[in-house]
């Protein structure tokens, strides 16, 4: 059986438009199709605008005949998270409150994914503020993840995690302050780089907040990468230029030989390791030992402390958002996030002091901890997925976060982190494997995670749309 257009990799699109097999028109009328199928189930795109999509693959389509692409995604099929600003669209950052206003530039992620010629269908769906590991949103419909569709893509990457489990093309961009690209990777099954602090400019910068691609193999992640890296003055966090061989990626198992793997199977806060995370994690470093790998268990490199403290700065900052909102703005903010910042109305500047030292503390302990070994492995996440109309995986406001212990420290230390599956539980659901490297280590996580690509267990078939649409 051939394989349906959708399904196939940036990778195989590219290469079929450099040998004239393909076209992107013909592509994107595929994808475009697919999406139509899906999407009543899982309202994972704004903005979707077929026939600009149609435009853009026809202007693709005769450069490729003319041999002069723009780069290498012209004429891939893409999406960008919501909270990325394309010029003339509004940015309603997954909530009713904000009053829409058409963006005046492309933010660095959609500049270089125009430049370089990709077709931009669509914009993916986010919670409210992108501070929901969820797709529940007061501006947006609820997404839903095609693995189950009683269940949470995850967040606040949300339509974009699902988007690309379902096959809506092969790329998509995504934002992370605290897991927002990992957490719907791993519970969508896709595979997803948080890279180093500033490797990806962004626009606005923030402390923690990366952007990545989304991809459904770690090849097609590697070669966004070519093309997101690019500098940008923008972010006043962008690395320096540095000459990265991204498709150097494509590493053999023999990679891992020798290399020193730290395995974290407890966060030290948050939630408890569910008994088939945990599993699945242990197998993969079983994997990784076969391979070669010397793997030696850590101590937990969180507390509590550090994860409520980055919780309680977070819940300040909200807080003061929302004072300056219209009264009848803040009453359209999701009931979970307003009853969340409004709790930090009592917050002394003490508190405030002590809680914002957190974000240091966690990216002290994180560098320490992982200073002995070349890479870390861990869960993404501590549960499954929990219900899709859940706001969180307990539904507290007051435990908002905890479910991140494993994944923000990352973004503190600035660290490059992934997440692939390893994987599934009992009821078919993905589970994900985080792999974390040294700072500024890109390349050398993409390699790892290639290497674990060639040899963990077989994957299962991606999920379908129901019957009948």
């Amino acid at each position: 059986m051939s394989t349906a257009l959708h399904e196939l990799s940036a990778q195989e699109l590219v290469a079929a438009y450099r040998e004239g097999t393909l076209s992107p028109v013909e592509v994107t009328q595929d994808v475009l199709a697919h999406v139509e199928r899906w999407e009543p189930h899982l309202q994972a795109t704004w903005l979707l605008r077929p026939e600009a999509a149609l435009d853009q693959a026809h202007a693709s389509q005769a450069r490729w005949r003319n041999g002069a692409p723009l780069g290498p995604l012209d004429g891939v099929p893409a999406t960008i998270k919501e909270n990325i600003a394309t010029r003339g669209d509004p940015l309603p950052a997954g909530t009713a409150a904000v009053d829409l206003k058409p963006a005046a530039a492309d933010a660095p992620p959609a500049a270089r994914l125009k430049e370089t010629g990709a077709v931009i269908f669509s914009k993916t769906t986010m919670p409210d503020y992108g501070m929901l590991s969820s797709g529940l949103s007061s501006f947006h419909t609820l997404a839903r993840n095609p693995w189950d569709l009683t269940r949470t893509p995850g967040g606040s990457s949300a339509g974009a995690g699902a988007a690309a489990a379902a096959g809506y093309g092969p790329l998509h961009i995504g934002t992370d302050i605290g897991g927002s690209l990992r957490l719907p990777a791993s519970w969508c099954g896709i595979f997803t780089l948080k890279p180093s602090l500033g490797r990806i400019p962004i626009d606005p910068p923030y402390t923690g907040r990366a952007a990545g691609p989304m991809t459904r193999t770690v090849g097609d992640a590697a070669l966004a990468m070519q093309v997101l890296s690019r500098p940008d003055a923008r972010d006043s966090m962008n690395l320096p230029p540095q000459d990265i061989d991204w498709a150097g990626y494509d590493v053999d198992a023999d990679h891992l030989r020798g290399l020193r793997i730290g395995l974290l199977l407890d966060a030290g806060c948050g939630l408890a390791v569910e008994p088939e995370i945990r599993a699945a994690v242990e197998q993969a470093a079983r994997l990784f030992e076969r391979a070669g790998a010397i793997v030696e268990t850590m101590q937990p490199l969180m507390s509590q402390a550090m994860l409520d403290g980055m919780d309680h700065l977070w819940r300040m900052r909200s807080h003061v958002d929302m004072q300056a909102l219209r009264p009848d703005q803040r009453a359209k903010v999701l009931p979970y996030i307003r009853e969340w910042a409004e709790s930090a109305a009592g917050f002394g500047g003490e508190h405030v002091f002590r809680a914002f030292s957190q974000f240091h503390a966690t990216r002290v302990a994180s560098v320490a901890a992982c200073a002995r070994f070349d890479y870390v492995i861990s869960p993404v996440s501590p549960n499954m997925p929990a219900a899709a109309e859940a706001a969180s995986p307990t539904g507290d406001p007051m435990r908002p976060l905890e479910h991140i212990g494993f994944t923000v420290p990352y973004n503190m230390s600035e660290q490059p982190a992934a997440s692939i599956n390893c994987g599934y539980s009992a009821d078919d659901l993905p589970i994900g494997l985080q792999i974390a490297g040294q700072r500024f280590d890109d390349l050398g996580v993409l390699r790892v995670a290639r290497a674990f690509e060639l040899i963990r267990e077989s994957q299962r078939p991606w999920p379908e749309p129901p019957p009948g649409v």
